[in-house]
């Protein structure tokens, strides 16, 4: 049975203070659930988080991480890093990584092969621009962000892989993909891996939907037979919203 996950990736929000107190809050409020609930805090906060949630279920993830071990690369950050502070799962591909930092297929299959190389894993980001959607392209574009980074991979790989359909209209936006539209996209991801690998394969891999997931629509996006999570944005700044949204999973 594959994973049921909530993650909230904070972007460039929270402070030290700031970050700490929505930990404690998020640790006091976290329900009883077999759904595995991941945070992704700024990098500067993320061994206080690692040590802020020492006796807590919920996971520290990463925001990114670069390809290279080390090196000349201002600014960046290893998986070697990543996991001394304790931390084995990175974001990469994120649409705002893709469209602000010119992160495209040729960098995030380094960064992908990197980071399954050295024991982390993978949440992979991939989704159409509202351009796509109205072209009747999105299909074709989200095959091609699948095909063009992981589909050169080993199938052992893809135990290690999280994949997260984030419709880039929707991030940020307001707007939503509605259920339907989400598990219209979810199944034929589900099947183009099938095509490419073998059902089993598909079948396991968790798909996560982004975009504008609120406590009032969580549910019935999560009751979707092929979305298995989500990867929340704003809401999961809010701790009430945020626990709201891994109830409802």
């Amino acid at each position: 049975m594959r994973a049921k996950i909530v993650a909230g990736n904070w972007k460039m929000n929270k402070n030290l203070a700031e970050t700490e107190k929505l930990l404690a809050e998020l640790s006091a409020k976290l329900p009883d659930t077999n759904a595995e609930v991941m945070v992704a805090p700024t990098y500067v906060n993320l061994f206080s988080a690692v040590r802020a949630l020492e006796s807590s279920k919920i996971e520290v993830i990463a925001q990114n991480m670069h390809f290279a071990e080390n090196g000349a690369y201002t600014g960046e950050i290893s998986a070697d890093m990543l996991l001394n502070i304790g931390i084995d799962t990175a974001i990469i591909g994120h649409s705002e990584r893709r469209a602000y930092f010119g992160e495209d297929d040729k960098i995030l299959s380094k960064k992908v092969a990197t980071a399954l190389d050295k024991g982390v894993r993978v949440m992979f980001c991939f989704g159409e621009e509202l351009e796509d959607r109205k072209s009747g392209n999105h299909f074709k574009l989200v095959e091609s962000q699948l095909k063009n980074v992981l589909f050169n991979l080993e199938p052992s790989a893809w135990s290690n892989i999280i994949l997260a359909y984030e419709p880039v209209w929707a991030i940020g936006t307001g707007e939503t993909a509605s259920p339907e539209q989400a598990q219209e996209m979810h199944a034929f991801i589900r099947k183009t891996i099938a095509e490419a690998f073998d059902a089993t394969i598909a079948n396991n891999v968790t798909i996560l939907y982004g975009g504008s997931v609120k406590p009032g629509n969580a549910e019935e996006i999560f009751s979707k037979p092929d979305v298995d999570g989500g990867l929340i944005g704003g809401a999961s700044l809010v701790a009430d919203d945020f626990i709201a949204i891994i109830k409802a999973i």
